[in-house]
């Protein structure tokens, strides 16, 4: 299935089912965002990495309107729907300021592993306690889906983008083990550097060790 959509593009990535707050401010965007709420329509928002209009993006429905300010610039809160691919980009559109894309939508596959889910979220909340972060999700640690998890375990925008693009949730959930995997050890060595920098100067009681 392939359709034409208006494109707003962002440096992230959005996710199936995530709910993102926009800002518009710029003329183009809100003639956009007003043409899609008076027709019903979604729109897509592709990533912008390393400053170009990437392959993949997510998308999104208008849930609502959260403030109207005077000068025109909107809040709305949006839900992303579902992955597309680019197939092309149509820079100009008769009577619109925005751009627009040809669009395809690959299949995604959602089944799951709950050996390996439960080793990714114990993941997470590993990397959480070293952190000192506290999460509280909308969702049970159990129905958490490698979606609900990207944004919380420290991915850069470019790994952020790559789990976009895998249509499958046993590649996605690896690709989260194996950056947990990486990241956790590094970040409590680095704790247990803050807490040899924080001894230094101070007075300690040390044993010499003779009887």
């Amino acid at each position: 299935m392939t359709n034409f959509i208006p494109i707003f593009p962002l440096g992230i990535a959005v996710y199936p089912d995530e709910q993102l707050n926009l800002h518009i401010f710029e003329p183009r965007y809100k003639q956009l965002i007003k043409e899609c709420i008076a027709e019903n329509k979604p729109f897509g928002i592709p990533s912008v990495v390393d400053r170009r209009v990437a392959e993949y993006g997510t998308l999104v429905e208008i849930i609502r309107i959260e403030k109207t300010y005077d000068n025109g610039e909107l809040d709305v809160v949006t839900r992303g729907i579902k992955v597309f691919r680019i197939l092309e980009v149509i820079k100009s559109i008769p009577d619109k300021m925005f751009a627009g894309a040809i669009v395809s939508y690959p299949d995604n596959q959602f089944s799951s592993n709950a050996r390996l889910h439960a080793q990714v979220v114990h993941a997470m909340r590993e990397l959480h306690s070293i952190l000192q972060i506290n999460k509280n999700f909308q969702k049970e640690d159990e129905a958490l889906s490698s979606y609900d998890m990207a944004h919380h375990v420290g991915l850069s925008l470019t790994e952020e983008y790559e789990l976009l693009h895998l249509f499958q949730e046993l590649q996605r959930l690896e690709y989260l083990k194996r950056h947990l995997l990486k990241v956790i050890p590094l970040m409590a060595e680095m704790e247990r550097l803050k807490d040899r920098v924080k001894l230094n100067g101070h007075f300690r009681n040390l044993s010499t060790g003779e009887a």
